[in-house]
C-alpha cells in the first residue's frame, strides 16, 4: 500500500470556507485504487503548524501514479489549491 500525505500552508486572508471547499473537492474524487482519503484543517493545537493536510491510501504505486496524473485531480489542484496555497509539500511511502 502507498500512503500519500499532503500538507499545505494557506495564504493570508483566505477564508476558511474556501479551504474547506477545496478539501471537500479533493476527497470527493474517489479515484480507482484509493482505499481511503481524509482531509482536514489544522486544529490549532500547536503554534507553527501548517494549515491543512490530506492523506490518501492507494492499493499500490500504479494506483497512486494514475491518481497523480488524472485530469480532474490536476484541475482541482490547479483551480482550487494553487490560488489559496502559499506552499504545499508531499510524501508517498509504503506501509
Amino acid at each position: 500500500m502507498i500512503r500519500n500525505v499532503v500538507v499545505g500552508r494557506v495564504r493570508a486572508g483566505v477564508p476558511r470556507e474556501q479551504v474547506e471547499g477545496a478539501l471537500a473537492a479533493i476527497v470527493a474524487l474517489d479515484p480507482p485504487g484509493c482505499l481511503d482519503m481524509r482531509a482536514g484543517i489544522d486544529a490549532g493545537l500547536r503554534p507553527g503548524n501548517w494549515s491543512f493536510s490530506i492523506t490518501a491510501d492507494f492499493a499500490d504505486a500504479d494506483a497512486y501514479r494514475a491518481y497523480d496524473a488524472e485530469a480532474e485531480h490536476n484541475r482541482v489542484r490547479r483551480e482550487l489549491f494553487a490560488p489559496i496555497s502559499e506552499e504545499i509539500v508531499r510524501i508517498q511511502f509504503e506501509t
